[in-house]
């Protein structure tokens, strides 16, 4: 991104010192608004790492537990679900490798420090969780041919314990869930956790009611459903931040009139919004201000709005005063 910091041409009116003074000032205020105040950079508070070991531990036993029950008695619903119990350890890992690699310096080649590898984490997680679900649902389909006795007491157990534990995870995490995006994700996908092992309960309670063997390779279907559905919001979303698109949660075009409803914006052009990070999003446009720079109290608040209005908390603003000096990133096709 270094066009946002080196324009060839001047934009002032004024002499030549103070023009440039005033037009360093613009270009590096985001600075002291993005780090002196505290509030550009959310990272997942300290005090969550032990909420995440403690889930981690029980959610990876317990994997273990179902795989090793799930062979024993036969059972393809626990076998999926505790693919799917997999998969929520690693996202638990992610979120957690996610937290620290936030707060990891920056380096003169790594800008913006590690903050992206939660992204290709989140990446990985979705093809690794899509791979699981394609074998389990094949051998599953398999079993519609061939159905095969089931342990129904062992199944019923194992999945209620799993609602205890799936259970127990989510409320580790039900308070962070309102400040932190990745808290909030845990604590719904831990809770959907818990519900899936309610039905592999009733699954198995029904098949040993009725004797329907061809319950259990249906339930685990039905689960791998959910899986898909889930993961597949995540394959999608991680990809799109990968490739720097504008995340979903934020209009582009209302950014862009909510910048250009500020007193002395001419115009606006180049305005890129993008993720650094699973939580964190940045901005940089360029604003036409022919009556000359506002000074660093407008940049300073125009920062700060857009942090509670959008969440974007990393803003590069920069100045061009003289309008007939055409800028070569303004363009609409031009990156």
């Amino acid at each position: 991104m270094a066009h946002e910091h080196d324009h060839s041409h001047d934009h002032t009116h004024e002499p030549a010192a103070a023009g440039r003074a005033q037009h360093d000032h613009a270009r590096h205020d985001h600075s002291y608004h993005d780090h002196a105040d505290g509030h550009g950079h959310s990272h997942t508070p300290a005090n969550f790492g032990r909420a995440f070991a403690i889930g981690i531990v029980l959610n990876a036993g317990f994997v273990v537990v179902e795989a090793v029950f799930g062979l024993l008695s036969n059972s393809m619903a626990l076998l999926a679900d505790a693919g799917h119990n997999l998969g929520d350890v690693l996202g638990l890992v992610v979120a957690w490798t996610a937290s620290i690699l936030s707060r990891r310096a920056p380096t003169p080649r790594y800008t913006y420090g590690l903050r992206g590898s939660s992204i290709l984490a989140a990446l990985f997680n979705a093809v690794f969780l899509l791979v699981t679900v394609g074998a389990i649902s094949w051998e599953a389909i398999q079993r519609f041919a061939h159905p095969e006795p089931v342990a129904e007491r062992t199944v019923m157990i194992v999945a209620a314990i799993g609602i205890l534990i799936n259970g127990f995870t989510a409320w580790l995490f039900a308070s962070g869930g309102k400040d932190d995006i990745n808290l909030r994700g845990a604590f719904a996908h831990m809770a959907a956790d818990a519900l899936v092992s309610a039905g592999v309960v009733i699954a198995g309670l029904v098949i040993l009611l009725t004797g329907w063997l061809w319950l259990d390779p249906a339930v685990s279907l039905a689960i791998n459903a959910v899986i898909i559905w889930g993961t597949w919001g995540l394959m999608r979303d991680s990809l799109g931040m990968s490739m720097a698109s504008v995340p979903a949660q934020i209009d582009p075009q209302h950014v862009r009139a909510f910048i250009a409803a500020r007193p002395g914006v001419a115009s606006l052009h180049d305005l890129h919004i993008w993720p650094m990070s699973t939580t964190e999003i940045a901005l940089t446009c360029h604003l036409v201000m022919p009556a000359g720079h506002p000074g660093d109290a407008f940049i300073h608040d125009l920062c700060g709005d857009l942090s509670k209005s959008y969440s974007i908390n990393h803003a590069t603003i920069q100045i061009e005063i003289d309008e007939t000096i055409a800028c070569a990133l303004a363009p609409e096709d031009v990156v």
